[in-house]
């Protein structure tokens, strides 16, 4: 009898519980670990989980490490322990431009991922190191229905570990104030350089004049924020008072103007070798490449 009352309360505890609603996310980022370990980081992240979970678990199967869509945001507890075994996220890829700057990349994936700006733009000023050029041009894949701060956090985490593998290949460290300066000079190349080839000769450009105090005056600076694809007028150059202006001011922008990628990083540690102080776009949509202030008006005329 005693052992038939423990069982009924089990019965009636058993069908009391698992019927109970769990709140979820859409999508949901799995732990790698074992079972008791999953339940308690779930538990830490607001999830109403017991250890009994973890029994019941046991019988389901192991969780799948990963992200997972969940499929709806209220779940009874069953079919959430089922989930959590069985479901896999769809995945959405999305692709930075090298060049793009922020602003627009998180316009475009707030429209696309049916995302709030406002907050993508909070999270990504939260987690990155840099105003600008926090994400690394790639292309990535992303759950369907993130959040937006775990996009942002997902999409910062893998630029860092980029930066920081680069940096300590050629640096042997990783130092955020001189990986900024990298940035901002791989940013102004990105914008400036017809194609990688162009990219280490644009950099040797920018250091000359920098090393000779001459302003940079390149367009490209100007091509920050929204202004990104916002070609550059007489009228701009004059009226544009942001340190980004390097017609007005000498030196470096106060930061990086727009995504980078691999190449243009390089080309900003490892500029060529030339005394070459200004560069004109030809005919044939590359640069012709110059120390001599006279022939350099000869490419602009030629061009014109």
């Amino acid at each position: 009898a005693w052992a038939e009352n423990i069982a009924l309360v089990f019965i009636l505890t058993f069908a009391f519980y698992t019927p109970q609603p769990i709140q979820t996310t859409r999508t949901l980022l799995v732990p790698q670990g074992s079972i008791t370990y999953i339940i308690s980081q779930l538990t830490k992240k607001g999830y109403a989980l017991s250890p009994i979970d973890k029994y019941i678990l046991v019988f389901m199967g192991k969780p799948q490490s990963g992200w997972v869509d969940i499929g709806a945001t209220e779940l009874n507890r069953i079919d959430f322990l089922h989930k959590l075994t069985t479901a896999k996220a769809k995945m959405e890829e999305i692709t930075l431009i090298p060049g793009e700057t922020t602003e627009l990349f998180l316009t475009s994936l707030a429209n696309d991922l049916k995302l709030d700006k406002s907050k993508l733009d909070r999270y990504y000023k939260e987690f990155s190191n840099y105003p600008e050029a926090g994400i690394y041009a790639d292309t990535y894949y992303v759950p369907y229905g993130i959040s937006e701060k775990h996009l942002m956090h997902f999409l910062l985490t893998q630029s860092e570990k980029k930066y920081e593998d680069i940096s300590k290949k050629i640096y042997g460290t990783y130092n955020t104030k001189q990986w900024t300066n990298i940035l901002i000079i791989a940013s102004i190349i990105q914008k400036e350089a017809a194609n990688t080839k162009e990219m280490p000769l644009v950099s040797s450009v920018i250091y000359n004049r920098l090393k000779k105090n001459m302003p940079l005056q390149m367009d490209g600076t100007l091509n920050y924020g929204k202004y990104s694809h916002i070609k550059v007028t007489p009228d701009r150059i004059k009226n544009d008072k942001s340190r980004f202006n390097t017609y007005k001011y000498k030196g470096l922008p106060h930061s990086p103007i727009g995504s980078v990628s691999f190449d243009a990083i390089i080309a900003a540690i490892k500029p060529a070798k030339t005394n070459y102080l200004y560069f004109m776009k030809n005919a044939q949509g590359v640069h012709d490449f110059t120390q001599s202030y006279k022939t350099h008006r000869r490419n602009i005329q030629k061009a014109r």
